[in-house]
């Protein structure tokens, strides 16, 4: 028997026993070693789950522990990340399996798209992070930035902090976060950010233009930023980016926002502003893993608990202040 984290009702995570899973046809199984706590994992706990029982866990690495007889690319022995939407699978999303679980199965791995290998040198905790940097990767992708531009990143969770890190990574230096926490700003300065704004104690928008000059728009001083990535989730950060933006800025939204928000769109027409939506991965799953071996991030890791203190995890990755990343170790010696 395995174990398999499972949402109960609002706020109720346990660990079920399962019979282990036999691979059909077009399937694999992974041997899980490490699974992160998202933000959805945290508020599908809060709102009781998409359904009952549901499992949850979708950022994650591990070892192909067997395959079906139709799967001709993955073998048993590679070590692998997962994409967990791939293949309708939506792993830990309200599919049938859920990544916190010692084997999970991955279900028509035979299309290609849900595991890629991963290099031998990559630790498995690490790798694990592959899905929420590829979140922030596409956030990237999707507000175009080149080296020269001024960014501003709303919010230093785990998503903004992949931003930044995929910002540093192309080489755009002058990149500002802006949060709440104290603890993700100082995790922002270690992943790329070259200045930060605590929201709670400073008018971002006054130390903004500090930071990236001014642009007048009809007499009136807006900030300077180029492009603006929101990672924060507030719907008051978009309202304010629109009237404070300067002409011909971007915004990428990243961040879920659960409520409606008022937009002028009168703002977005006189500053012929471009706004846009970043949801998932990027085109090549692949590249988020190639960042981890060229950069260490392991910064963005601030908390480890073993799979039995799943609950607690869960209740830390709720706390704002934590900072970065809560990651499952499920089987340290996976890979290793």
């Amino acid at each position: 028997m395995i174990q398999q984290a499972n949402i109960h009702g609002p706020g109720q995570v346990a660990l079920d026993e399962s019979k282990v899973p036999e691979p059909g046809p077009r399937d694999a199984v992974v041997r899980v070693a490490a699974c992160g706590v998202c933000g959805t994992d945290v508020r599908y706990v809060r709102m009781g789950g998409l359904c009952r029982p549901m499992p949850i866990g979708h950022e994650l690495s591990g070892v192909i522990e067997s395959v079906g007889a139709e799967v001709s690319d993955l073998a048993a022995g590679t070590r692998v990340v997962l994409n967990p939407t791939a293949s309708g699978n939506m792993i830990g999303n309200g599919g049938s399996e859920g990544g916190f679980t010692q084997q999970l199965l991955v279900r028509n791995a035979a299309d290609g798209g849900s595991l890629f290998p991963i290099p031998d040198e990559l630790p498995m905790h690490l790798a694990a992070l592959s899905e929420p940097l590829g979140v922030g990767m596409n956030a990237v992708n999707r507000a175009d930035v080149n080296p020269g531009d001024k960014i501003a990143v709303f919010g230093a969770g785990p998503i903004g902090l992949s931003a930044i890190a995929t910002l540093r990574d192309r080489g755009v230096e002058d990149v500002v976060a802006i949060d709440l926490s104290p603890r993700r700003l100082e995790l922002a300065m270690e992943l790329g950010a070259r200045a930060t704004i605590h929201a709670g104690e400073q008018n971002p928008w006054v130390e903004l233009k500090k930071l990236h000059g001014e642009a007048p728009l009809m007499g009136a001083p807006m900030a300077g930023t180029d492009a603006y990535i929101e990672a924060s989730g507030a719907g008051s950060v978009i309202t304010d980016v629109l009237q404070n933006a300067k002409g011909e800025s971007s915004l990428t939204v990243v961040a879920l926002h659960e409520q409606s928000v008022n937009v002028s769109f009168l703002w977005v027409m006189m500053k012929q502003m471009t706004i846009r939506g970043a949801m998932e991965y990027p085109a090549d799953y692949t590249d988020a893993v190639e960042l981890l071996t060229r950069w260490d991030l392991s910064a963005m890791i601030t908390h480890r608990f073993p799979l039995e203190r799943i609950g607690e995890a869960i209740e830390v990755a709720t706390d704002p202040n934590v900072g970065g990343k809560v990651m499952i170790d499920i089987d340290q010696e996976v890979g290793q």
